[in-house]
């Protein structure tokens, strides 16, 4: 992890960008990220009106479609110790889960009471290649980025929590910094995680230049040329 938790402003000027603007600032501060730690598959966005969300990953693996061979009492004292793992930590969390299911998305994970109690523990959203459910009845502001929506939970249980977990190609472990909107998720190394923004806000000011240029009357190569030109300059 970075050597502090990003402060409330830092994270609010990466909550300012979409994720693939993120994707693109990465490629300045980190270009060995070009070509790894986002998702690659599309992800149903419950709620696209919803600002970006950009959170501490709490990661789990979960499975629907066989009952868990657990007893009762010990499923439910690992449910309980999952629910730690989110609450504790740096914030705002975002859960991050892996069905490990051949069918991912036979039962629903997320609905009405588990995205209730993330919320109340200080879980701003998921990112999972599973399923969701009960839409009309989500914790308000509580985003999801999901592989499927379905009506069921199934047999849904935990397989473990608090490792390393992949959902649509991003690896993803507990304590990664995750910024994720309608288009999908990256994870945000830490080492860079101070410089994303400004790299960001950069490539904003460098990309407003060639759209200017683009939407004025008589553009063409010579205006491309001009402006491509310019926008090297910005620095």
């Amino acid at each position: 992890m970075a050597e502090s938790p990003l402060t409330e402003s830092e994270l609010e000027a990466l909550r300012a960008f979409d994720t693939p603007t993120i994707c693109n600032a990465l490629e300045v501060v980190a270009p060995e990220r070009r070509g790894h730690g986002f998702t690659v598959e599309p992800l149903f966005c419950a709620f696209p009106e919803l600002p970006p969300m950009v959170g501490y990953a709490r990661t789990c693996s979960v499975r629907a479609m066989r009952p868990t061979a657990l007893a009762k009492d010990a499923a439910g004292r690992q449910r309980l110790d999952y629910y730690t793992h989110v609450a504790e930590g740096p914030g705002p969390a975002v859960s991050v889960v892996q069905d490990v299911d051949s069918r991912p998305g036979f039962g629903a994970f997320w609905g009405e009471v588990n995205t209730n109690i993330h919320k109340g523990l200080g879980c701003i959203g998921t990112v999972t290649n599973g399923s969701i459910r009960d839409l009309d009845a989500i914790a308000e502001g509580f985003q999801m980025l999901a592989g499927s929506v379905g009506p069921s939970h199934a047999w849904i249980h935990l397989e473990d929590f608090g490792g390393v977990v992949n959902v649509h190609g991003m690896s993803v472990a507990s304590g990664d910094l995750v910024h994720a909107d309608r288009h999908g998720a990256v994870v945000i190394p830490h080492d860079v995680a101070r410089q994303v923004a400004e790299a960001a806000e950069l490539l904003a000011r460098r990309e407003a230049v060639i759209l200017e240029a683009a939407r004025a009357p008589g553009f063409g190569i010579e205006a491309l040329r001009r402006a491509m030109g310019d926008a090297e300059e910005i620095h």
